[in-house]
């Protein structure tokens, strides 16, 4: 397999069930359930604004993302198409007294985990995207979604199942998004030309998929959490206008020669643009002990 910004696959069978269609935004009940993205909020400290983000996470609404923003002493709700006025009055009440503190911005689409993108990876019925190479002890691994390591136990180069690279040795979703496959295919090259690195807001990165290509864009946040439409929560993401496609999960998020994400879900598509959230690659090499190269 090449080492080149690969990305992790996607199942191609399951379009339908990614849900990123772009849908109305609910203004007019929008600003009746939540505090307006104008309204005055009072000063907080760090500890205050991690209970408004407690109380978000608490209010168990899929399809949003949010993440404290210290500069405007908010909370930034980000609420995707699902979202009903019903589910923003949930959030709101959640936080009580605390809701000025809440800014709430919608996106169209529906934030799901993108199964199906570097180079494609096939194992089941999936396809996914091979993110970064790895290295631990002199035996070679790769970074892919933890969704996708959680749905199959062994990957090939093809669909057809035909060329072996190896097994999935370690997989986390919900709460985080990585997973950790084995080269066990030794005639298979795996080039490296990557460090891993940790984001920053305002970073210009680009993403390659197995489905997409290669698309560039801007991080807009960090240490972000999001509860996916459909179930799952995954936290201390890194949030991007960067676009994706179903089967581009797993694929790599990079700055240059710097290894910054895996990818794991967002919403639209590369012909509208969207939302698109990265596990942080520093926190997945920690977690297994094995070095990007």
């Amino acid at each position: 397999m090449r080492n080149e910004r690969t990305t992790p696959a996607e199942p191609t069978s399951r379009r339908g069930t990614r849900l990123l269609a772009v849908a109305a935004v609910l203004a007019a009940a929008t600003a009746a359930a939540v505090p307006s993205a104008g309204a005055t909020a009072p000063a907080r400290d760090a500890a205050a604004l991690a209970r408004v983000a407690d109380s978000v996470a608490r209010a168990d609404v899929g399809g949003t993302a949010w993440h404290v923003d210290r500069a405007t002493g908010r909370v930034v709700v980000v609420a995707d198409s699902t979202v009903t006025p019903a589910g923003l009055a949930r959030i709101s009440a959640s936080a009580g007294p605390d809701a000025a503190a809440i800014r709430i911005e919608r996106t169209a689409g529906v934030f799901t985990p993108l199964l199906a993108a570097g180079d494609a990876v096939y194992g089941g019925s999936y396809r996914c995207s091979l993110g970064f190479n790895v290295v631990k002890g002199g035996t070679y691994y790769f970074l892919t979604a933890g969704h996708c390591g959680n749905v199959a136990n062994t990957w090939y180069t093809n669909s057809g199942h035909t060329t072996l690279i190896g097994a999935t040795v370690g997989s986390s979703f919900p709460g985080n998004d990585y997973a950790l496959v084995r080269y066990d295919n030794t005639s298979l090259s795996h080039a490296g030309g990557y460090t891993a690195a940790n984001a920053y807001v305002g970073e210009s990165v680009k993403r390659t998929g197995s489905t997409s290509g290669t698309h560039g864009g801007t991080v807009t946040a960090l240490d972000v959490s999001v509860h996916y439409s459909g179930g799952g929560t995954v936290r201390g993401m890194i949030q991007t206008n960067v676009c994706a496609e179903p089967g581009d999960s797993g694929g790599p998020l990079y700055d240059g020669s710097k290894a910054l994400g895996i990818t794991s879900g967002g919403s639209g598509d590369c012909r509208t643009g969207g939302t698109t959230f990265f596990q942080p690659v520093t926190e997945a090499a920690a977690a297994y002990g094995v070095a990007v190269y």
